[in-house]
């Protein structure tokens, strides 16, 4: 029967096959709050002393006007025959070692750290959330949510002086700068044009008229 995989999503392989700095590293990570534990540098000699090899080949061969791919090459290959079962046996011993940071949610089969661990009840803190903390968080909620509506309804009474009615020019025509609705430009000064309404019946009043073409009241 083939080995239990454990972290199979929630791992990253931060190992180095060639070069001199070659060596076998995983790095784990909450899947609740995403913090990370990062295993020992385990160091690959064969890689290393591949890459060491490859180096003074290039090194020799450089002075003497040749080429050293091959010898290099030649020193990889013998590395990297064993550098499956070397990799495979360090992400073993990591993943050993992280299990003492971990803790598996038999709910939702997530690992999550120890702050995202609720020991109590031996469930995460996604399936089985702190209640007091819950609880803070829903009467923050709460308070918001009120004074959203005194704030709405605040705006809504003061909405009932504002002439909806009025045209208004949002952007000035003499700078393209944005009016807010405002009479004048605050970019340049310039007067904008809103056609004028009586302030009986709120009909339109042509320019230059002196009474309201709606009720006759004097402009």
């Amino acid at each position: 029967m083939a080995d239990e995989i454990y972290f199979s999503n929630n791992y990253r392989d931060l190992s180095q096959q060639h070069g001199t700095g070659a060596g076998f590293q995983f790095e784990f990570h909450c899947s609740r709050c995403s913090d990370t534990w990062r295993s020992q540098f385990e160091p690959f000699r064969s890689g290393q002393a591949a890459g060491w090899i490859g180096k003074g080949a290039s090194a020799a061969w450089g002075l003497l006007g040749g080429n050293a791919n091959t010898i290099g090459n030649a020193a990889d290959g013998l590395a990297g025959a064993t550098w499956g079962g070397a990799r495979d046996n360090a992400f073993q011993r990591a993943i050993t070692n992280a299990q003492g940071h971990f803790n598996r949610c038999p709910r939702c089969t997530s690992y999550v750290c120890g702050r995202c661990w609720n020991a109590d009840l031996g469930l995460c803190m996604q399936c089985a959330p702190d209640t007091a903390a819950e609880a803070e968080a829903a009467r923050r909620q709460g308070l918001n949510a009120s004074v959203s509506d005194r704030a709405y309804s605040a705006g809504q009474n003061a909405g009932n002086s504002y002439a909806v009615g009025t045209p208004r020019q949002l952007v000035c025509p003499q700078c393209s700068a944005e009016t807010h609705g405002g009479a004048f430009c605050a970019g340049c000064g310039h007067h904008l044009a809103q056609t004028p309404q009586c302030a009986s019946c709120h009909e339109t009043v042509p320019g230059g008229a002196a009474f309201c073409p709606g009720c006759g009241t004097r402009q």
